[in-house]
């Protein structure tokens, strides 16, 4: 049995990535520490198999808060005894994780959920882009070991580090669904209200969509996209449910008639993206409307569970929306395909992958 830490800046009662990491590997017969930040929509933290440590900050955004957490993050893994392994989840904390792991003599590995750097909202900001790349080229490097969600991300690490990672993808749990349950017509986004999601373009097509949009998340384009509906007249149309559990998710999102998986293509972490809910609405027989980038065209190809759409302009949404759901055959083709593709594609066999990753690296 080894002691794991993993640290993380995420919700820790949300992060439904980490959650199944944690509990899978506690499975395997592992300690697990899942280190996060204490945010100030944080709900009481919810039950699980695996210890849990909120750290508090006084600075709540910006880089500063991110420092902070950094700095306490440090001293309180200092103060720990020694794990076997520390897991730096995305470049948000992989100093704090290398520094610890450097001087108490424990292996680490890197979780690497996206191309931090290219993310839209560090890009379009050059000095935080070339604060976040510096860190980058100094700190992952020194990651012999790590994974990522998907081989296109895999092969940014061989071609910019050299480094040879891993693929885990961010599947579901299988999620036991009634194929007969009747769906209301209307549409579901579930995840982080982030710049580049989209939001600017989906709101306004609403105008012209028979049918409710419901959000369920934040980020930080929340405000943003609330003012949007407030300027689109839209408050009768997109509704705003804020964090919910991932136990209620699963349950909520199979009442849904169309999910949507969409992100702006001139960010490449955005352009090589694997999201989460793009396996949350298969598996609950939801038809979704996502972008057409390389990994979702290729799963797409294999599995017809989603309508593709390249062009995301206002017009070309509604008119993408307004297909799926008014053409009843095309619905149905979409989500029967869905329950074959989750037969493939679930959590209970990646985790498989998983298990075994840790097990070479702690061997």
């Amino acid at each position: 049995m080894a002691k794991i830490y993993f640290t993380v800046t995420n919700d820790l009662n949300t992060d439904q990535r980490m959650i199944r990491i944690c509990s899978s590997l506690v499975t395997a017969g592992h300690e697990v520490m899942l280190i996060g930040r204490s945010l100030s929509d944080s709900n009481p933290l919810e039950n699980r198999p695996y210890k849990q440590k909120r750290i508090r900050c006084l600075f709540k955004k910006g880089f500063l808060s991110y420092a902070e957490f950094n700095i306490r993050l440090f001293f309180f893994l200092w103060f720990e005894k020694r794990p076997n392994l520390i897991g730096a989840v995305d470049l948000d904390t992989i100093l704090p994780s290398l520094w610890i792991s450097q001087w108490k003599g424990c292996k680490r590995i890197y979780d690497a959920h996206e191309l931090f750097c290219e993310m839209k909202e560090i890009v379009e900001r050059p000095m935080i882009y070339r604060i976040w790349k510096k860190i980058e080229q100094y700190a992952v490097p020194k990651f012999k070991y790590g994974y990522t969600v998907n081989q296109q991300i895999a092969e940014e690490f061989k071609k910019i580090y050299k480094l040879d990672y891993g693929v885990i993808r961010s599947i579901s749990l299988k999620n036991d669904v009634n194929p007969d349950k009747p769906r209301q017509r209307k549409i579901i986004y579930q995840g982080a209200v982030n710049e580049g999601r989209c939001f600017e373009q989906l709101i306004p097509a609403m105008k012209n969509v028979n049918a409710e949009l419901h959000i369920f998340g934040s980020g930080n384009f929340i405000e943003q996209a609330v003012a949007l509906v407030e300027l689109h007249e839209l408050k009768n149309k997109v509704f705003f449910h804020g964090i919910v559990s991932p136990d209620q998710l699963k349950k909520i999102t199979p009442e849904y008639r169309i999910g949507i998986t969409l992100f702006e293509p001139n960010a490449k972490s955005n352009y090589f993206s694997l999201a989460n809910r793009f396996f949350d609405y298969l598996h609950a027989g939801v038809p979704q409307l996502t972008s057409d980038f390389p990994v979702y065209r290729e799963m797409n190809n294999q599995h017809e569970i989603a309508l593709l759409i390249s062009d995301i302009s206002p017009v070309s949404i509604a008119n993408h929306l307004n297909l799926l759901l008014q053409d009843d055959q095309l619905w149905l083709k979409l989500h029967n395909n869905c329950t074959s593709a989750a037969a493939e594609w679930n959590w209970e066999k990646e985790s498989e992958v998983l298990i075994q990753f840790y097990r070479n690296v702690l061997a």
